[in-house]
């Protein structure tokens, strides 16, 4: 057997190991129920290669061939392992909708154990593998349709700068799938430096279980000592994990928020403590700028709305911070200390909000009143649903020397039926930009930078599942690489950056995607 895994691409020396596993281990005999459970992937039949991502693989430091022979797909399916491969399930809980939901876990999900790569140590996890002990009556896969939503947005969201898990890899099966309707099965191998939550540590303090809190100081410590290595010698561990979870968060919030991003399901059991994107469900990218917008059709409430989440975010490190106390001396609680970090939200978000909105703008210097300039633009843009990323693209070539009326300025303007309102902000972003003598070329080549011209809009991830659904990915190997540009303009894909169709709007995304 050897001799044939030999015979093909395998990671170097097969030096997996799974620290997460390794962690549950230790603590098994005192645990009722432990961290982690082994499970083994469940095969699929026929697999094939949907899309791969090229790019992370070079990023870990793999070699052009990496997918060549039977083996990788095989592995990539869940029907084989690399040797050192230790396939785990972790349990976390977590709140839902506000809720709190008890117990939940790795329902779909395996992690197969981690490498080290060219760009640090790399976690591997299989998502669609099949049934855990935490699926809840579930069967543990995942369809094609999502599959396809995740692996894109994964990757579209990195080249967009944009701290997220990652899409090594998508595979698909013939076999069936039954959710809304019968659907067909895909896995998607997922990278990061760690998929540990925030569920993860609710789960341990309020369990109630013997040994639970210990076990709750030990999983602050595994990621202080692999992830967050820096704050090894902080007086209080839990306390600097908090503001890292803070500031982190934070920074995630107003990066989504300037992007149009809206995540659809910001549960505490999908929020990364590392502070990246994780879990792409029922996401979706704002077209006609509606900061109400809910993407998730599940979402009865409006409670993951866009101008919702940086709020939803500081809930969740609330429920976080709830989480922690167990493992932060009683004289720390007294002093307020958790309730300081966490109120450093309200300055790390708005500054982490601001510095987007500048970019955005093509702003050089900081005034006063440049977060205002910004809200009053979206104001305008919301009151007839002006699209997001074309009125931020198009901002790109406003003449600031030209009144906002002249023809040069043409392309924004019109996009506005209220003119009026985007002549008078137009003139005070025009003042705006005298102030620090910006010279429009330039301006331009630096928003260029930061406005895409290209987002997964759900039109044409519907479009590359439709094709694929029927046996052509090659749509989704076509958008997945158009993604991985998505500030330069694609001669072709004019089409990718265009207006939604109106059979757009019918498009809905719920939680069983």
């Amino acid at each position: 057997m050897s001799s044939d895994l030999d015979a093909v691409f395998a990671p170097p020396a097969h030096d997996w190991v799974n620290r997460y596993a390794q962690l549950s281990e230790s603590w098994r005999a005192r645990l009722q129920a432990p961290m982690a459970t082994s499970v083994k992937a469940q095969a699929l039949p026929e697999p094939r290669w949907v899309a791969w991502s090229d790019e992370l693989a070079h990023d870990l430091g793999w070699p052009v061939g990496w997918r060549e022979g039977d083996l990788p797909l095989r592995v990539f399916t869940g029907n084989a392992q690399w040797p050192g491969m230790q396939p785990v399930a972790t349990v976390y809980s977590g709140h839902q909708f506000g809720v709190w939901a008890g117990q939940l876990g790795d329902g779909r999900a395996l992690l197969l154990g981690e490498l080290q790569t060219a760009v640090g140590t790399r976690e591997f996890q299989l998502k669609g593998a099949g049934s855990t002990p935490y699926s809840r009556r579930a069967d543990g896969r995942a369809v094609l349709r999502s599959s396809i939503r995740e692996f894109l947005c994964s990757e579209a969201m990195h080249a967009l700068g944009i701290p997220t898990t990652r899409a090594l890899a998508l595979t698909a099966s013939p076999q069936g799938v039954r959710r809304e309707t019968m659907e067909t099965a895909a896995v998607v191998t997922r990278v990061a430096p760690s998929f540990i939550r925030f569920g993860h540590f609710e789960h341990f303090a309020h369990s109630g279980e013997a040994g639970h809190h210990e076990v709750l100081q030990a999983l602050v410590d595994h990621v202080i000592a692999h992830h967050r290595p820096e704050h090894g010698d902080a007086p209080q561990r839990a306390l600097a994990l908090l503001q890292h979870a803070v500031d982190s968060t934070a920074r995630l919030m107003a990066a989504w928020q300037s992007v149009g991003f809206c995540h659809g399901v910001m549960n505490t059991d999908n929020m990364s403590i590392l502070g990246l994107t994780i879990d792409y469900g029922p996401f979706g990218f704002l077209d006609g700028f509606d900061p109400q917008h809910i993407c998730n059709h599940s979402d009865d409430q409006g409670r993951y709305a866009w101008q919702n989440q940086p709020q939803i975010g500081y809930w969740n490190l609330r429920a976080l911070a709830q989480a922690l106390l167990p493992a932060i001396p009683e004289f720390d609680k007294d002093e307020n200390v958790v309730l300081n970090v966490l109120k450093s939200y309200e300055q790390r978000f708005p500054q982490a909000m601001t510095e987007r909105w500048r970019a955005k703008l093509g702003l050089a210097t900081e005034q006063a009143d440049d977060g205002a300039l910004a809200v009053d633009l979206l104001t305008v843009m919301a009151e007839h649903h002006t699209d997001f990323t074309i009125t931020f693209r198009r901002l790109c070539d406003f003449q600031s020397s030209l009144p906002p009326e002249d023809a040069a300025n043409a392309s924004v303007r019109d996009l506005f039926i209220n003119r009026e309102a985007f002549d008078a902000w137009a003139r005070r972003y025009a003042e705006r930009l005298k102030l620090e003598n910006s010279v429009d070329a330039e301006r331009c080549a630096r928003m260029r930078r930061v406005n895409p011209v290209y987002v997964l809009r759900n039109h044409l991830a519907e479009t590359a599942i439709r094709l694929s659904q029927a046996g052509d990915d090659s749509e989704v190997r076509r958008l997945h690489q158009l993604l991985q540009t998505p500030f330069d303009e694609q001669p072709g894909c004019e089409a990718d950056a265009d207006f939604p169709p109106d059979w757009a709007q019918s498009i809905e995304v719920s939680c069983s995607s």
